[in-house]
């Protein structure tokens, strides 16, 4: 059974410097706008890929709920592992996300993941 691909963020250099923290175990989680639908489910694996479509990580999910946007809390923000791993900085970098694909408004709705990793695929590089 093949499965699904996908990478996280909207650009390669986001993309890489996503996968870079989900390979060093700082990213634990994510979350992307409900209006793209249920995209995975409690215990769905899928292939994480680098910003050349190469992959190089299986997850897992292990925990998936939604919620508002102002309602996400510091623990999930810091789960995500980016910034300063602070609720603000959290909330200042979906915001632009989102603005950049699709609209954002803080009462939109979120899927929020939790995932594990399962195995390495392709050695990363060390840039």
């Amino acid at each position: 059974m093949q499965l699904e691909r996908f990478s996280f963020g909207d650009g390669p250099a986001l993309i890489d410097s996503l996968l870079a923290l989900v390979l060093s175990g700082a990213k634990t989680a994510t979350c992307w706008a409900a209006r793209d639908g249920k995209l995975t489910e409690v215990g769905k694996r899928m292939v994480a890929c680098d910003s050349t479509g190469t992959p190089r990580v299986v997850l897992e999910t292990v925990a998936l709920e939604q919620a508002p946007f102002d309602e996400v809390d510091e623990d999930f923000a810091r789960a995500e592992g980016e910034g300063d791993l602070t609720l603000a900085w959290w909330r200042e970098a979906h915001r632009a996300y989102f603005e950049r694909n699709g609209g954002f408004d803080p009462k939109m709705l979120l899927w929020c993941e939790r995932f594990r990793v399962v195995r390495l695929l392709q050695p990363w590089r060390d840039s």
